[in-house]
């Protein structure tokens, strides 16, 4: 698999945090830090009430603006949900789709994760597409069967000319929040037999142009290392994305 085909995202999870005010100052100082740094693409994906402010922040800098979810319906009774026509209309270009916290904690699955990709998809967002495996499934070695497995159904019916906007975060449950990591082998490991099923789905070409990003508890004292990885083409950053410098740092990592 050639890395050099495919360029490094390193997206920021703000999650439930920042105030629209908040966030306009945290997007201004991030885009401030990272304008010089052109080797990768900077996205920060912010809760829906922060939209409005961190796009007027992002205007005419190096820093793309996210949403961290998205309803498959175009309209109608979801209370509560938004549609991918209305994202599109805030102004954000990227939304997470199918994080570990989504699925735990609300019904997410992965019938529901393709179709919210699809309406995505159909509306023109980039869609950063979210899998990964729970402690017992690691502890029981079928780390791979599940990944596979997560790939192959998220992906349903997803064109190949489709895949261009397609980002798939590999993100090991047992390491989002938690302070542990995979280490950068095992990231290797793991992205490497997504980007396989990739080509099974599709193509070698096409899996080979796919971007794959580490999402468990990269920060800036383990980015280079992991970035360094053949498979790892970037990062989806929780709680250091909450943080300029430290988020600054990270994508310094991925200039080399």
């Amino acid at each position: 698999m050639d890395k050099s085909k495919r360029k490094v995202v390193i997206a920021g999870n703000w999650k439930m945090n920042m105030t629209p005010s908040e966030a306009k100052t945290a997007v201004a100082e991030t885009a401030k830090l990272t304008d010089s740094m052109n080797g990768c693409d900077v996205v920060l994906c912010v809760p829906f009430v922060d939209i409005a402010s961190a796009v007027e922040a992002a205007k005419g800098t190096n820093v793309k603006i996210g949403a961290q979810n998205v309803h498959f319906e175009a309209k109608g009774a979801f209370t509560g949900e938004i549609s991918a026509a209305m994202l599109l209309e805030t102004g954000v270009e990227y939304v997470i789709i199918g994080h570990s916290e989504r699925r735990q904690y609300f019904g997410e699955t992965d019938a529901t994760v393709n179709a919210r990709t699809k309406a995505a998809l159909a509306a023109g967002l980039k869609v950063i597409l979210c899998l990964g495996e729970v402690l017992s499934e690691r502890e029981s070695g079928i780390t791979s069967e599940i990944v596979s497995m997560q790939t192959k159904l998220d992906l349903a019916g997803i064109s190949a000319e489709d895949m261009k906007n397609v980002i798939v975060a590999y993100e090991p449950v047992w390491a989002i929040g938690t302070g542990l990591t995979a280490t950068p082998d095992q990231a290797d490991e793991v992205c490497g037999i997504i980007r396989s099923t990739i080509a099974d789905l599709y193509s070698a070409d096409i899996a080979d142009a796919t971007v794959i990003q580490y999402g468990g508890s990269m920060n800036d004292g383990n980015a280079a290392e992991l970035l360094s990885k053949v498979n790892v083409d970037g990062g989806l950053i929780g709680g250091a994305s909450l943080i300029p410098a430290k988020f600054a740092k990270i994508v310094e990592a991925a200039q080399a």
